[in-house]
């Protein structure tokens, strides 16, 4: 299905993609640091399936859909926007509440729960697969839509294992302020803000193809 020198191409171009710092890296170490390991693997996955919608959307040809309409695409950026603000302005009025111990999976299920959400609320997620894959599709060899998909759950797996690394990083600093409830707190009160500011760059974000 795929030419071995376009697919050695596409690799090396997702794994750079995948260890370069960017919001969805940003966003699980945020909740690494505010609800630790489980919350941010969680949250690594969550947005790993939220991803996946926008694969398979594009595969189906949904994404250039609302990609095309301002109407659509600022829609979905403004509700993904005040969804992150959200997030954010409730992890810093948690802050100050007790840190759940470890195993309780309550926390877990809901940052699955909203990773999902915010990924899937991300028009710049569609518009990154978008201009991504269809330069690495072989549209001689046919089956557009399955190249796509192929290509962009790769694509999903690889940033999903750089997020989890980033998870690890970020919950190896956190433990050893664990028992700093004050700097935990800071931590926790930084995490959302983080996560606001990237809710507000959503916001600010303008449709691909506009001046």
């Amino acid at each position: 299905m795929f030419n071995t020198w376009s697919f050695s191409l596409f690799m090396m171009a997702a794994l750079v993609i995948a260890a370069t710092p960017g919001p969805g890296i940003f966003y699980v170490a945020a909740r690494t640091l505010s609800g630790g390991r489980d919350e941010g693997i969680a949250s690594s996955f969550g947005t790993a399936i939220g991803g996946l919608v926008h694969v398979f959307a594009g595969a189906l040809g949904v994404s250039a859909i609302i990609l095309a309409s301002a109407q659509l695409f600022g829609a979905l950026k403004l509700v993904g926007a005040a969804y992150l603000v959200w997030l954010g302005i409730k992890t810093i009025c948690e802050s100050r509440m007790a840190i759940p111990e470890q195993g309780d999976s309550t926390g877990a299920v809901r940052a699955f729960r909203q990773g999902i959400v915010v990924e899937a609320l991300n028009p710049k997620t569609a518009a990154f697969f978008l201009a991504f894959i269809p330069q690495f599709i072989e549209p001689a060899a046919g089956h557009a839509a399955l190249q796509f998909a192929v290509l962009g759950l790769i694509s999903v797996t690889l940033n999903t294992a750089g997020d989890i690394v980033v998870v690890f990083m970020a919950s190896a600093a956190r433990a050893g302020l664990v028992r700093k409830p004050h700097v935990i707190q800071r931590l926790r009160q930084g995490s959302g803000l983080i996560i606001s500011g990237l809710g507000l760059s959503l916001a600010l974000a303008r449709r691909p193809g506009t001046p």
